[in-house]
């Protein structure tokens, strides 16, 4: 799952960010609001942490843009301003949940699952096809009787598959969710993740749509 950063403070940025690529999510950042539009329509991103109190452009300016141009992406609102008027013009202006600072990293971890959830269409704490069913909390992936734990990359890809379960994502597409602006892409990344997958869980769980891409069965 890929998520655009919106934080002007380096130091709480450096410390989202680590932990969001810890836990297999692919993170851009931006330090103003003035780009926010243009960089979502650049790359396919799932979510956006948006602070409020940036240079330039207020945070709640940059969403009540993005919410009037019609883009519906989920936004968290990250900031210290922890009212109760201002959280409720958070909410007025489009932002789908709201974390003051300072918060615990492992609570927005909580909520990006909760989103992860909301965009695959699921009710339950778990991402899953009918054939495979994958826990973001653990990273553990359930087959039947089958339970195995994938590592962080393998995750990633899993994920980004079963948000869209159905869909052909191409080789770009899929890099697109594993790395960040600054992170290099490894050669043949997506076939080394896929191969891994597959010999965990097995070699149908993915399908290869040749010269196209990837995709995992619809439920």
């Amino acid at each position: 799952m890929r998520i655009l950063l919106v934080e002007d403070d380096e130091m709480i940025a450096q410390a989202v960010m680590l932990a969001l690529r810890d836990h297999a999510y692919a993170v851009d950042r931006l330090a103003t609001g003035q780009n926010v539009i243009n960089t979502l329509r650049s790359s396919d991103y799932q979510v956006l942490l948006l602070d409020l109190g940036l240079p330039g452009m207020d945070g709640l300016e940059v969403l009540k843009r993005l919410r009037q141009g019609g883009e519906n992406i989920p936004v968290i609102i990250l900031t210290a301003r922890d009212t109760l008027e201002q959280r409720l013009a958070g909410f007025d202006h489009g932002a789908d949940d709201y974390l003051i600072k300072p918060f615990y990293l492992d609570e927005l971890l909580a909520r990006l699952r909760a989103v992860a959830r909301r965009l695959g269409g699921q009710s339950s704490g778990l991402l899953e096809n009918g054939i495979v069913s994958l826990d973001p909390a653990s990273r553990v992936a359930r087959r039947g009787d089958l339970e195995v734990t994938l590592s962080a990359r393998e995750f990633g890809l899993l994920q980004a598959l079963l948000l869209k379960p159905g869909k052909i994502l191409t080789r770009h597409e899929l890099e697109d969710q594993l790395y960040g602006w600054n992170e290099e892409v490894e050669s043949n990344v997506v076939d080394f993740l896929i191969h891994g997958v597959r010999r965990k869980l097995g070699a149908d769980i993915i399908r290869n749509v040749r010269g196209v891409g990837w995709c995992v069965e619809k439920p």
